[in-house]
């Protein structure tokens, strides 16, 4: 359903939902049938997962709370095939069981960029220029909630604290030549961020669109009678 509204990519979350490795297959197949570009946002910085993932056609993987260039180094390690990292080699359905020689696959794999970090606390936005500076950073993510929370500010992502850390993430982005995805709550941050040349955004939680979706039809239906 959320390619065929025109979406371009889907972040299949294994952070705050409970997911087993058949349901993340279903997804995948769907991504793949319907178009759409499958990220997989892992809960942890876990090699073996992340080396299984791409073998299954994840896109990207996403990491939440990034607050070390340290954890970006190992997501990128086991991303890669030697000589540019650790990742081991499978000739599954990522190869089409055989159909792209290995090495055809290795080349490729190795030219992409998969791992995209997510900023979500103080921490994350210092060590941002050191993470920035590691070959193969894909896109930065913003995670204004738990910023704030992190801030100590509550679950405000709207506060002004906040939105100045936002403003300098995409600095700091911007410096290393790194694309920005932003998530604007507002259509002013939506204007101001289209403003500023950023062209990837996060659209909100499939669940929480539809459920605004059906009171808003719901309310709707109520205020004719």
């Amino acid at each position: 359903m959320i390619a065929f509204a025109g979406y371009h990519f889907v972040i299949l979350d294994m952070e705050h939902l409970l997911r087993s490795e058949e349901d993340l297959m279903h997804c995948l197949r769907a991504c793949e049938a319907a178009g759409i570009s499958a990220w997989l946002r892992i809960p942890d910085i876990d090699t073996k997962l992340i080396g299984r993932a791409l073998d299954a056609g994840v896109e990207a993987i996403v990491l939440p709370r990034v607050e070390s260039a340290d954890d970006v180094a190992r997501a990128l390690d086991a991303a890669y095939f030697p000589p540019r990292g650790k990742r081991g080699i499978s000739g599954g359905r990522i190869t089409g069981f055989g159909r792209m020689p290995l090495p055809d696959y290795v080349d490729l794999a190795n030219q992409q960029s998969p791992i995209v970090p997510m900023i979500e606390s103080v921490a994350g936005l210092r060590a941002l220029p050191e993470i920035l500076a590691l070959p193969g950073v894909g896109m930065v993510l913003e995670g204004a909630l738990d910023l704030a929370l992190d801030m100590q500010v509550g679950p405000e992502p709207l506060h002004p604290d906040v939105w100045l850390a936002l403003q300098a993430m995409a600095d700091a982005c911007a410096v290393a030549e790194v694309p920005f995805c932003a998530n604007p709550r507002t259509p002013e941050q939506h204007a101001f961020w289209c403003n500023r040349g950023i062209r990837s955004f996060l659209a909100g939680e499939d669940r929480g669109l539809l459920h605004n979706a059906l009171k808003a039809r719901l309310s709707s239906l109520q205020s004719s009678n």
